[in-house]
């Protein structure tokens, strides 16, 4: 079945000039391209049913683009088979006309600003603007703060924690959004801790509420220095979390844990606690017991099998004795991750108060740490 005469002309006029990108509105039976001198804009005539019609339209388009009538499957798998994911390969995709096709841009590797902006224009959702800020060549580019705005603009009809989480962690990239807009996404976050999490996510210091450094800093702080400059990473991590910054992350943890949502936030937080605390972590096997992390971690401290951790754990003991403590209570934090609640949350739906009594044999023993770490 062809396409009706009127139509063949005007999508062939389009093909064959400069083109950017194809958006195909299905219900109101409209094709758009983007082009070197902006929006064109063709209103198909249907000869058959509009679902046959559009199919069609796809087809005429992709044996324009790609030199096969199938699409972008067909695409996908010669992509996929020759491992590439250049820019030209990228652009082609943006110009069938398939909300596929634009997912697999935005989350591809080799995105650039201007085939980012090139996907915004064929379909701008919220979900496409996060897996673009998920790229460095975006962020650093026109389109992020683009993308950062929508978010923000979105985050009040976000209904998902999870998705939450990922806008605020994604829009506090450097140089992405104000002081100001950081401050107001930290003052909603006092009502709803999802956002606190995407706080947790990136580092310390986009906390704009700073806490007082521990009583022990000043006592501790020129031995720990001068470790830390020799490369000792656990010197190094206790200077940071005994800082004011670091005792507001601790204090930011500490208001999640007592009251999360649902499931969503408590598995993000233990994500946020795992990234930040895993450079100390002695090995990747993931523990499911509570009790048995806190022996391991305890026993590591002490008993180090490992030449190199064993000689700067030595250094802090022998120089830092005060330390040690609140050295193994982050060697545990170090071991936590979504390990430690996924069998709690495999037999039971349960949010709010109801998950959090199930939860308390994981979330007891790390407000203990906390405690510890904690002026």
């Amino acid at each position: 079945m062809q396409l009706s005469q009127q139509d063949s002309l005007r999508i062939n006029v389009l093909l064959h000039q400069p083109l950017d990108a194809v958006r195909i509105d299905d219900g109101k039976m409209i094709v758009y391209g983007l082009t070197k001198k902006g929006e064109a804009k063709i209103e198909l005539n249907p000869n058959c049913k509009d679902e046959v019609y559009i199919k069609r339209v796809k087809e005429v388009i992709s044996s324009h683009v790609l030199g096969s009538p199938g699409g972008y499957p067909v695409f996908l798998k010669r992509w996929t088979r020759m491992g590439q994911a250049r820019a030209d390969s990228l652009e082609n995709l943006l110009k069938l006309g398939e909300p596929e096709a634009v997912v697999a841009v935005v989350g591809a590797q080799g995105i650039t600003n201007e085939i980012a902006r090139r996907a915004w224009w064929v379909m701008p959702n919220s979900e496409n603007a996060r897996s673009m800020l998920a790229n460095e060549a975006v962020v650093n580019g026109d389109m992020g703060k683009v993308l950062a705005e929508f978010l923000l603009e979105f985050l009040p009809f976000e209904e998902e924690p999870r998705n939450i989480i990922e806008s605020v962690r994604l829009v506090l990239q450097p140089g992405l959004v104000s002081e100001d807009v950081c401050k107001e996404l930290w003052k909603k976050g006092q009502r709803k801790n999802a956002f606190l999490v995407g706080f947790l996510k990136t580092d310390e210091h986009t906390i704009p509420e700073q806490a007082d450094e521990h009583a022990l800093l000043s006592q501790w702080q020129a031995k720990l220095s001068d470790l830390a400059a020799k490369e000792n990473k656990y010197a190094g991590l206790l200077l940071e979390i005994l800082k004011p910054e670091g005792q507001a992350y601790f204090k930011t943890i500490e208001a999640v844990l007592k009251k999360p949502a649902n499931q969503d936030v408590v598995v993000a937080l233990f994500e946020a606690i795992e990234g930040r605390f895993n450079l100390i972590r002695p090995h990747d096997e993931k523990r499911r017991d509570i009790e048995q992390i806190v022996n391991e971690a305890k026993k590591y401290c002490s008993e180090c099998s490992n030449d190199e951790d064993k000689i700067a754990l030595e250094q802090i003991n022998i120089l830092c004795p005060e330390l040690l403590s609140m050295l193994e209570n982050l060697m545990i934090l170090s071991f936590v991750g979504e390990q430690l609640v996924a069998p709690i949350f495999a037999t039971t739906d349960a949010v709010g108060s109801v998950m959090r009594r199930k939860i308390e044999p994981v979330t007891k023993p790390l407000t203990s740490c906390l405690n510890v770490l904690m002026n």
